[in-house]
């Protein structure tokens, strides 16, 4: 406090330009769509991908989770347990999602007596790279 008072009673630095005015900094907008999930069809043109988690699995995690951030005070070690248990579900469920992914993929254009056409490699091709982007972004 003594500090900013006697500062205030120095005269200004003459030397020095005037502080130009600051403009509040105003954070980008939010996205309004999962930044996981592209915009468009992984499947189908027009057509956002299925989510890799349901909305009521996503909600069930996430509540559990909380659960286990909010208990750690009273009990350190069951929080920890609860979210290692959150986590490997949450792991298993991407794994078994993505291999049911490449496995569809795959199908698509790999099948076993048939040669893909054109647009079937380039719809599978778009697929791929969809996919594999929406990863890179995680």
């Amino acid at each position: 406090m003594l500090y900013d008072q006697a500062r205030a009673q120095q005269p200004p630095d003459k030397n020095r330009p005037p502080a130009e005015p600051r403009t509040p900094h105003t954070p980008p907008p939010v996205p309004t769509r999962n930044p996981l999930e592209p915009a468009m069809g992984a499947d189908e043109p027009g057509r956002a991908p299925a989510p890799l988690f349901p909305q009521d699995a996503r909600d069930e995690l996430a509540t559990r989770l909380q659960r286990a951030v909010s208990t750690f005070v009273d009990s350190p070690r069951r929080a920890v347990e609860e979210a290692e248990g959150v986590f490997r579900e949450t792991v298993t469920h991407l794994t078994d999602t993505l291999a049911e992914r490449e496995r569809m993929l795959r199908a698509s254009w790999k099948d076993p007596g048939t040669e893909a056409e054109t647009e079937e490699l380039r719809l599978a091709l778009r697929q791929y790279r969809e996919s594999a982007e929406r990863l890179l972004r995680m």
